[in-house]
């Protein structure tokens, strides 16, 4: 016997690492707008265009989507995307229950059926598969086939997609193709001057202005010694787990060492050598 379940309202699918939460039971995330990019996605949602976010790590991609989220009363459904990551993953799956085979919608089927805002992270990662099953979801059609259904779902007027990959991450290997990249509406982000990126550690971490200033100097110059050869650079993410240590009573200097030098590298001497720079300015 084979039965149809579509009342998935949470999207769990661990397996994947999707997210799905409730934004309106929660506070507002901090964020702090650095280039109309607010006002930008309101548009792609008014137009009910995808949006592609591109950025270094740690650069407030998913904190920008969380945010907007909330702020336009919609739930949220994060996948985390993967080299393992397909497009069977994200559509849905009979299961067996008891003496029946069921049908669960996967997150991105939910999303289309309740009106959630679909959140792909680092989609490069992503299989093939999974670019081919979201094509049509990018233009007019909005629509999805699930061939094991033998059915069409055309999406909810408050469905969104939302997209974010880093393009500096193995550049070369994995890249999103032009065809791909050209149906979304595009946000460039990168790290935050430096006076925004002050008021970021503070409203996150609480930690007083000063030290915070010391903080975002020490990003400021790691990020510009290119002569480290590092893959990945300081982010906003990494400072403000710095913050979060020192403001919890954990010494500056140990704090530094263990959330933004050790994280950025395995090399010894490399370590070392940003290991200096951070004493000398914190």
């Amino acid at each position: 016997m084979f039965n149809t379940n579509n009342s998935n309202p949470n999207g769990i699918a661990t397996a994947i690492g999707v997210v799905s939460n409730n934004t309106m039971e929660k506070p507002a995330p901090y964020y702090h707008q650095i280039n109309h990019e607010i006002e930008v996605y309101e548009h792609a949602s008014t137009n009910k265009l995808p949006v592609l976010i591109k950025g270094p790590t740690g650069a407030g991609k998913s904190r920008f989507v969380e945010y907007m989220a909330h702020k336009m009363g919609k739930q949220l459904i994060t996948v985390s995307c993967h080299e393992e990551t397909s497009s069977t993953d994200l559509i849905g799956r009979y299961i067996i229950k008891g003496a029946e085979t069921v049908w669960i919608d996967g997150p991105l089927t939910n999303a289309m059926r309740h009106g959630h805002i679909l959140y792909m992270d680092e989609i490069a990662e992503a299989r093939p598969d999974v670019i081919v099953a979201i094509h049509p979801l990018t233009d007019h059609r909005r629509e999805l086939f699930i061939d094991k259904l033998g059915e069409t779902i055309k999406a909810h007027p408050d469905f969104m997609l939302v997209a974010s990959f880093n393009p500096g991450y193995q550049k070369g290997f994995k890249e999103l193709k032009p065809s791909t990249r050209q149906r979304f509406v595009a946000l460039s982000f990168d790290y935050p001057e430096a006076k925004i990126e002050v008021d970021i550690l503070v409203n996150e971490s609480g930690i007083d202005k000063d030290t915070a200033k010391k903080l975002v100097n020490i990003g400021k110059k790691i990020r510009n010694l290119t002569e480290l050869g590092l893959s990945e650079t300081v982010s906003t993410r990494l400072l403000v787990d710095a913050a979060k240590l020192i403001h919890s009573g954990l010494p500056k200097r140990l704090s530094v060492h263990v959330a933004v030098a050790e994280p950025l590298s395995d090399e010894p001497q490399t370590v070392e050598a940003i290991k200096d720079v951070c004493d000398l300015m914190i």
